[in-house]
């Protein structure tokens, strides 16, 4: 195994046990996930870096923790006790490494009536910040700061206070997202009223327009990067267990709709892994999407669960996220750019081939151990182990020990600056010193990428630029339609973000987040370069930086 020095930093800082090198973390992973039958297969799997589990199964498996899921939904009742009983369970999720979700929906709104007193309630917003401040109190498994999605339907009465709450820089612990159903969208194309409904009683409070509350989504977004746009009629629509009732909520990277108490595990292969001379390798492919399914539904069973209600909600749907990473690298290694035609169609029969080996294996695993309990009333008709079986995550940190880039997104910068728990490291793309000649024009081509993350500026061939191409020098609505061809072939949904140049405007956003919605996205999230002081990446190693 060899890794990046940020890989080896990050494993010595977060992942690693006192005195456990990167393939002890691997083979105690694999026991305590596979067992004797299972675990060298999984140490194969883990230690040629073909897949890797999110982070808790990474830091936890094997060791007292044990809580090995990433993603989890809690309830938000309407009542004092409610609100601070998922409050304290959010800590103890925060604490064994897991990031939660919350709907704010159900609560009533700002000056409504409390025990008949008018003008009590606070409304959502204010008791956000009571989440927002025990998360900075309780890191993720000791080792890195809690993470929250807050969810606010569309029809709130105190969604204009929501949508724009995070402008000033509040909430650093919370992404938050608008959930929008099908009324707001007829409202919005006829370009009618949208009627605004207190959850306490069902009633009407006031009606705004639909398109106006469409621009300020959009301009709060320019703004900050947020909220994002949750199409909870295309999650429900989609839904496997209808019979469950709506999904209201997603963990805080939006990939994951869940219920409330249920949680899910996720992993990725490492496509970049998967190419063999300038080809997908199908077959390599097949076994590791196999073997990820073997590995993820495992997880399931040895899991310690953080609450009862969890460990109940989860057995009952047995959901599992089986993504990928490194799509971009594979990409680049089969000589097509992103942003093409080409790319959009390797992408949706990539996933879905993915996907067709998953729901297999699930089905075969479904007649070998049982399908989940709750699967009558699903819409599956046959045995089926998990209600679903793929997500794309973002794979924030995991890409990283993998070395390929992230999830499905194009590389943003061929070369930053990383922060690590307070250690600067520069990364500098592999790909540079491999598939680009050294100099060109006379420039330097590694220094020029160094200081600005980009070929842009060098005399390159036009397909080369076009390979090299980084998030921000590709079409808005490519990335847009990317997300689309790959959540044609996912259960759950997919993590990706529209990146932006700093000129974007208000209808711009605007029109991304719809051109999302017709084309079958279940949410998505934006971000205009430089919209924010505090940005997480920028372009070159002289000017950027990561923390997390």
């Amino acid at each position: 195994m060899e890794f990046s020095p940020a890989a080896r930093l990050l494993l010595e800082r977060r992942y690693l046990l006192p005195g456990e090198a990167p393939d002890g973390l691997f083979s105690r992973v694999a026991d305590a996930v596979g067992g004797p039958a299972k675990s060298r297969e999984f140490f194969s799997l883990l230690s040629d870096l073909l897949f890797l589990p999110n982070s808790p199964t990474l830091m936890n498996a094997g060791t007292s923790a044990g809580q090995l899921s990433a993603c989890f939904v809690l309830p938000v009742e309407d009542t004092l006790e409610g609100i601070f009983r998922s409050l304290g369970h959010m800590a103890l999720i925060h604490q064994s490494g897991g990031g939660t979700g919350f709907s704010f929906s159900r609560l009533r709104p700002r000056g409504d009536a409390v025990n008949g007193v008018v003008g009590a309630a606070t409304g959502p917003v204010s008791f956000m910040r009571v989440f927002d401040a025990a998360t900075g109190a309780v890191r993720q498994g000791g080792r890195r700061r809690g993470a929250n999605m807050a969810v606010l339907a569309a029809s709130h009465p105190d969604i204009e206070e929501f949508v724009t709450c995070k402008r000033a820089g509040d909430f650093p612990n919370f992404n938050i997202s608008v959930g929008i159903d099908a009324r707001f969208f007829r409202c919005l194309e006829r370009g009618e009223e949208y009627d605004l409904i207190n959850p306490r009683d069902g009633m009407v409070s006031r009606s705004i327009d639909a398109r106006a509350l469409w621009r300020l989504i959009a301009a709060s977004a320019r703004i900050s990067g947020e909220p994002g746009v949750l199409f909870l009629d295309e999650i429900n629509r989609r839904n496997t267990t209808p019979h469950l009732g709506p999904i209201e909520a997603t963990n805080p990277c939006g990939e994951q709709p869940l219920y409330p108490y249920e949680s899910c595990n996720l992993g990725s292969v490492n496509l970049a892994r998967c190419i063999r001379q300038h080809d997908l390798d199908e077959d390599l492919l097949a076994t590791t999407v196999r073997c990820g399914v073997d590995f993820l539904d495992a997880v399931v069973d040895v899991n310690r669960f953080p609450l009862p209600e969890i460990r109940e909600k989860t057995l009952a749907t047995r959901k599992i996220g089986l993504g990928v990473m490194g799509f971009s690298e594979a990409l680049i290694r089969l000589g097509i750019p992103y942003e093409s035609e080409g790319a959009l169609r390797f992408a949706g029969s990539l996933m879905e081939r993915i996907q067709e080996t998953a729901r297999e294996r699930s089905e075969e695993l479904g007649r070998e151990s049982g399908s989940f309990p709750a699967i009558e009333g699903s819409v599956f008709s046959g045995d089926m182990r998990n209600a679903t079986v793929t997500t794309i995550a973002p794979t924030g940190s995991i890409h990283l020990i993998a070395g390929t880039t992230s999830g499905i997104e194009p590389v943003f910068s061929f070369a930053y600056d990383r922060t690590i728990d307070g250690q600067p490291v520069s990364i500098v793309s592999d790909l540079v010193a491999e598939f680009l000649p050294k100099t060109a024009g006379g420039k330097d081509v590694a220094e020029h990428v160094r200081r600005h993350g980009t070929v842009e500026g060098l005399p390159l061939d036009d397909h080369t630029r076009d390979l090299f191409k980084t998030a921000i020098e590709i079409a808005p609505d490519h990335h847009v339609r990317m997300q689309a061809a790959f959540q044609k072939h996912v259960d759950n949904a997919v993590s990706k973000t529209v990146n932006l140049p700093e000129s974007a405007t208000v209808d711009e956003i605007a029109r991304i987040f719809s051109l999302a919605h017709d084309l079958g996205c279940k949410g998505t999230t934006v971000y205009r370069y430089r919209s924010r002081p505090d940005q997480i990446l920028s372009l070159g190693c002289d000017v950027c930086r990561i923390d997390e």
